[in-house]
């Protein structure tokens, strides 16, 4: 059974930065994409950050590099660094994986509050 956890959230003032966490474990051998999407009040989900199993990432406000994701392949861990942080980002950040067989999973969600 494939299980993510996400970690992280809380109360930043705005500027700030966060880190998150995603801890996964179960039989993910076969992942292709593992990233973060936010939801926030009202809004629709939107994707973050994503990082292929060929190494390639992206993230939103790549060009400011407000949202660096990364992973620690030895402790089955996945992060998201926020940076800057505004008030707009105030959302519940979730983990997901989806794997080559076409299975996807997804956390429980971690909540990040900006105050401006």
């Amino acid at each position: 059974q494939v299980q993510l956890t996400e970690s992280g959230g809380g109360l930043v003032q705005a500027g700030g930065s966060l880190r998150l966490a995603c801890a996964t474990s179960g039989n993910i051998w076969n992942w292709n994409i593992m990233g973060w999407h936010r939801q926030a009040p009202g809004k629709q989900r939107e994707q973050v950050a994503w990082l292929m199993s060929d190494g390639n990432s992206n993230s939103r406000d790549s060009e400011k590099g407000r949202f660096v994701i990364s992973r620690d392949n030895e402790k089955n861990m996945l992060f998201l660094r926020m940076n800057d942080l505004e008030s707009e980002d105030t959302a519940v950040y979730y983990c997901y994986l989806h794997t080559a067989s076409g299975s996807e999973y997804w956390g429980q969600g971690t909540q990040v509050t900006v105050s401006s």
